[in-house]
């Protein structure tokens, strides 16, 4: 009898011998790659020589190839205004050693690509210039999908202990009343749409989002300067609202689809519509090419950023605009009279449809600028593929607050919501304030469910 060696199951007697050298082979190259990898994690990493670690060009101090895994971290170094070339900025990883450095350009601005894991960023004081001085170095742990950029202090540190607590209550009031309005610019679209409609319109906050993301991208992909790029997303964003209604809203109208028919698409639609820019644009955030850098102005108690201070005047105007609109034009008067009583409208003359399809341009045009001044004044100038949804509560928050269907009221309940998150972060972490507009929203269902200026005839 033959020697009772194992023999493959279903396989003819002559390939015995090739399968047992193809097994042999195998187990041969897993043995050398243990031994190869053991071997070079063993071998310890040279330390690049301190005398080419700083060229007089100008260049990175050293130099590191990225890793497959590498994220890009931005900055830009700016003192006051002045902008600071030829900075050195380095990473320092968890064990104490440098990850990567680099110099930053004629405008300030810097990048490193740094592995994920926690950072110290620091800038290198010797290569700053005479006169100008770092408050500290930055302490950031690095993942993708987030926003990745590092902003350095200059000049004299202030401690929070200098900072007494009335003055930092008036700097919050100031930042909600900023991120009122921004809420409010955003969320009045939503209201006018759904005094006029009775629609309540889940994928309002995709909106908020494309006209961030169309800002962005003919910013830096087209490379026009942001304020016209913001003019040129207000018309995107109009198009979007006039494309939603004549093509998905206006047909639902004319075949009597009901109201909670219509909610259940506007949910999908919203859906839909986020995941497509998550497709197309990214799942990292994305910076603006203009005004990343942040100069805070003190004036005595207050303290605010020229972005802020531009997102507030310039919502503001608008804000005023609209309701000058609804008050003194013929579509205002006429979109007030198709959200009080839309047959009555209709019988003296007024063009309904006219009325509606304005209204979605107009709601569509504000959640786009709503979109460009939250990204560059609440996330620091990063546009994020969800972030139209994140504000989606906060907006539906203020309109119930405000009272649904008015203009007014949402302009009244928006702001109140701003005031009451930013000062949630006297007493909460700032990371769960957005919890507030929750809490607001539950509790005027309860209380006074027809709003603060909304009627209870309008609700029943």
């Amino acid at each position: 009898m033959p020697p009772t060696t194992p023999r493959p199951p279903s396989r003819a007697l002559v390939f015995t011998s090739l399968g047992r050298a193809l097994v042999v082979a195998l187990l041969g190259l897993i043995a050398f790659a243990t031994f190869s990898g053991t071997a070079f994690a063993q071998e310890p990493t040279p330390t690049p020589p301190p005398a080419t670690s700083a060229p007089a060009t100008g260049a990175p101090a050293t130099s590191q190839t990225p890793a497959a895994d590498a994220i890009t971290v931005r900055g830009a170094l700016n003192n006051a205004g002045e902008r600071l070339s030829g900075v050195d900025v380095r990473a320092v990883d968890s064990s104490g050693a440098e990850a990567a450095r680099t110099t930053s350009g004629n405008n300030g601005a810097w990048t490193l690509d740094v592995s994920p894991g926690a950072y110290t960023f620091e800038v290198v004081p010797e290569t700053l210039p005479d006169g100008v001085s770092v408050q500290g170095s930055v302490e950031r742990t690095i993942a993708a999908g987030q926003s990745n950029t590092v902003i350095f202090s200059f000049g004299e540190a202030r401690t929070a202990t200098v900072v007494p607590f009335w003055e930092k209550f008036i700097r919050i009031t100031v930042d909600g009343l900023r991120f009122g309005l921004v809420i409010a610019l955003s969320a009045i679209g939503l209201s006018l749409i759904f005094g006029t409609t009775s629609l309540t319109n889940f994928a309002h906050g995709e909106l908020v989002t494309l006209g961030a993301v169309a800002a962005w991208v003919i910013n830096v992909k087209m490379g026009v300067q942001l304020i016209p790029a913001t003019v040129l997303a207000v018309i995107v964003g109009v198009i979007v609202g006039w494309l939603n209604n004549s093509l998905i809203w206006r047909p639902l109208r004319r075949r009597r689809t009901g109201l909670i028919a219509q909610l259940v698409v506007s949910i999908g639609l919203a859906i839909g519509l986020r995941y497509l820019i998550l497709i197309f644009y990214s799942d990292r955030s994305q910076s603006f090419v203009d005004y990343r850098a942040r100069t805070e102005n003190d004036w005595g108690p207050f303290a605010i950023t020229n972005v802020n201070l531009a997102c507030i005047i310039i919502s503001i105007v608008v804000l005023v605009l609209v309701a000058l609109m609804l008050q003194r034009t013929k579509i205002g008067k006429a979109m007030r009279a198709v959200s009080d009583n839309k047959d009555l409208a209709a019988s003296s003359g007024i063009d309904v449809e006219r009325v509606i399809t304005f209204v979605w341009c107009l709601g569509g045009g504000l959640a786009a600028l709503g979109g460009v001044l939250f990204a560059l004044s609440e996330l620091g100038g990063t546009v994020q593929w969800e972030m139209g949804f994140k504000l989606l509560l906060l907006m539906f928050a203020g309109i119930t607050l405000g009272g649904l269907g008015t203009a007014y009221g949402a302009l009244l309940g928006c702001v109140i919501v701003g005031l009451l998150v930013q000062w949630s972060t006297l007493v909460i972490n700032p990371d769960l304030k957005y919890i507030g507009g929750l809490l607001v929203l539950i509790v005027i269902l309860i209380v006074r469910p027809q709003g603060i200026l909304g009627s209870r005839q309008r609700i029943g």
